[in-house]
């Protein structure tokens, strides 16, 4: 290694999310980054991504385009692009789209925790997951 990794736009490797199917790419993963995660979210109209905590990742989300909300504990954020929230390892948070227009995320957290829902414990996912892995924001409803 000299330094450096570089995952040039055309390599990255998209996929649809598991649980909210959004289309995202792991690039903390892709660059074997050993510290942190981060994540581009395409969310279309009318997704979420997951309503989640985490136990220990504080996380940085960044809009870069669209018109974003997101709703952080109680409280429902308006962002424009290039407006950043970070958010506390166990505040609650939740971005989603109820505009027409696709928005493109930022999301950079550290320190990486695990958050495979196929090999964790009912109890782990209920903790994170308060509401269920798949549940949309009541605009969205």
């Amino acid at each position: 290694m000299t330094g450096f990794r570089l995952l040039r736009a055309g390599d990255q490797f998209w996929r649809r999310s598991n649980m909210m199917g959004v289309l995202n790419t792991d690039l903390g993963r892709q660059l074997e980054a050993g510290k942190l995660g981060s994540r581009l979210w395409r969310i279309e109209p009318g997704q979420a991504s997951t309503r989640h905590r985490h136990k220990t990742t504080e996380e940085l989300y960044v809009l870069l385009e669209g018109k974003g909300k997101l709703r952080v504990g109680d409280e429902l954020l308006v962002l424009d692009p290039m407006d950043t929230v970070l958010v506390d390892p166990e505040t609650v948070r939740q971005p989603f789209n109820d505009t027409d227009e696709d928005q493109l995320w930022l999301i950079v957290g550290a320190p990486t925790e695990h958050a495979d829902t196929t090999t964790m414990d009912e109890e782990l996912i209920a903790w994170m997951y308060p509401d269920g892995p798949k549940v949309l924001p009541p605009e969205l409803t």
